[in-house]
């Protein structure tokens, strides 16, 4: 492969090209209810070129590896129509290189697809059976192993092996008009044992969607929160860690005045990370889509704005240093600035240290939806607890968190002693690529006059 997609590059008469190849093998499986809603089994292939000629890009993609130097005329003939600026695109060194996955939890492509169907049908089962509030279930588990070659004019070539695994447990409880949702996932690169065995957390989430239906809403109002590692990962990964993109920031002339780099968002206890060399996590890869080695990312550290993400194209034109944050989807699509693993750094506090002192305020865990509009956040935790008087008390729903992601971080007053990184599912959307594996984490957190929406009785 390397041969060929070499000589194809020779054809450009671009000031930069690439070529991404890219051979995509899923399997993927749907329970709802009681009935088998999908299951299937897929592999594609099919690549990218991208050409840069005076700022513009031209882009082709292809199914058909048997013509690769007319898609690369292709790309560059589509640039020249598009560039009217100095190119701006921040020169690294190529590097060589081929990786295999490790997979050292067992290679799921030599899993039977009926022994996959099993571990989605044996959760889906237990949730079924749980409790007759039950109303139904979404049970999915899907795998998906991606080949990636990549190489560019600059001289790079790296082959890399992206496989990815994941279980969706999910249960949907009523009672007449009140119906409560539960939902948990694990997923990873390490192979298929990281999927099996977890009929243990299809009764978690069973039991919660019906005790969900018994719990009072929160009561609206401003409190010390609480957040457990998953709502803390979500919230750096969504609510700040989006605004450190830096294609975000250069096309916000808003956002570029505020994200300025040595400006204090936080205590000095606060520090938060993008890590795409972190070991094992699920956003975790070698090199980017560029070409670019991935590293440990400092945002904020000890309270101050350090650094942001970046693509080589952006790097560029802010004057900074690529980060190996420029990631697709897919080959169907052109690589774009994300993150790969976010997270809060730990701080000194035990859980007890963090509510001890806490007459009323709220335990928020995980999160099932929100959004975000510039620094203004709102986030839906799954569910949580009352703190009252220094003590964890009943469960609450309805808990909806919301403010402006700069006040917020400044009223982080302790940080838990331990970082976690939950293996859930899922994925970042941005740019109509979606669901990009990420992984994201923290440690507890602790935040000051939180404006918690609920019930006002």
């Amino acid at each position: 492969m390397r041969d060929r997609l070499t000589q194809a590059l020779r054809k450009s008469d671009a000031e930069y090209a690439e070529i991404r190849v890219e051979n995509v093998a899923t399997t993927r499986i749907v329970f709802r209810g009681r009935e088998l809603d999908t299951i299937d089994a897929s592999t594609e292939v099919g690549g990218i070129v991208r050409a840069l000629v005076k700022g513009g890009w031209g882009l082709s993609t292809f199914n058909d590896l048997s013509d690769l130097e007319a898609r690369v005329a292709q790309a560059c003939e589509s640039a020249r129509l598009v560039g009217r600026e100095t190119t701006q695109f921040a020169a690294v060194e190529p590097v060589v290189d081929e990786m295999t996955a490790p997979l050292q939890q067992g290679d799921f492509r030599n899993v039977p697809l009926a022994d996959k169907k099993a571990v989605a049908e044996a959760c889906n089962t237990i949730i079924l059976d749980h409790h007759e509030k039950i109303e139904t279930s979404r049970v999915s588990y899907s795998d998906t192993f991606r080949t990636v070659w990549y190489a560019n004019t600059d001289g790079a070539f790296i082959k890399d092996e992206r496989p990815d695994v994941v279980l969706h447990i999910g249960a949907t409880a009523r009672d007449g008009d009140n119906v409560q949702n539960a939902f948990e996932s694990v997923a990873g690169n390490s192979g298929f044992a990281l999927v099996t065995g977890h009929e243990s957390k299809a009764q978690t989430v069973a039991r919660r969607a019906v005790d969900l239906l018994s719990a009072p809403p929160v009561r609206g109002g401003k409190y010390t929160v609480v957040t457990n590692p998953r709502l803390t990962g979500v919230f750096a990964h969504e609510a700040f860690g989006h605004l450190s993109e830096a294609d975000f920031v250069y096309e916000n002339p808003q956002m570029k005045d505020i994200m300025v780099l040595g400006k204090r968002f936080g205590s000095d206890v606060l520090n938060i990370v993008d890590d795409g060399a972190a070991p094992g996590l699920r956003g975790t890869h070698r090199y980017d889509d560029e070409g670019v080695p991935t590293r440990e990312n400092y945002l904020i550290k000890d309270g101050l704005l350090v650094g942001r993400l970046h693509s080589r194209e952006t790097a560029a034109k802010l004057g900074e240093s690529p980060t190996g944050n420029a990631r697709s989807l897919g080959w169907e699509h052109q690589p774009i600035v994300r993150m790969t693993n976010t997270y809060i750094d730990k701080g000194a506090a035990t859980f007890d240290d963090m509510i001890k002192d806490v007459k009323l305020g709220l335990y928020a865990c995980d999160m099932v939806g929100g959004n975000t509009a510039m620094e203004m956040f709102t986030f839906s935790a799954g569910w949580g607890y009352m703190i009252r008087d220094g003590k964890i008390a009943e469960l609450v729903r309805d808990i909806v968190l919301t403010g402006n992601v700069f006040e917020t971080l400044m009223n982080v007053d302790m940080l838990g002693d331990t970082v976690e990184f939950p293996p859930t599912g899922g994925g970042c959307g941005k740019g109509g690529q979606a669901p990009l594996p990420v992984g994201f984490g923290g440690p507890h957190v602790r935040i000051q006059n939180v404006v918690v929406g609920g019930t006002h009785q």
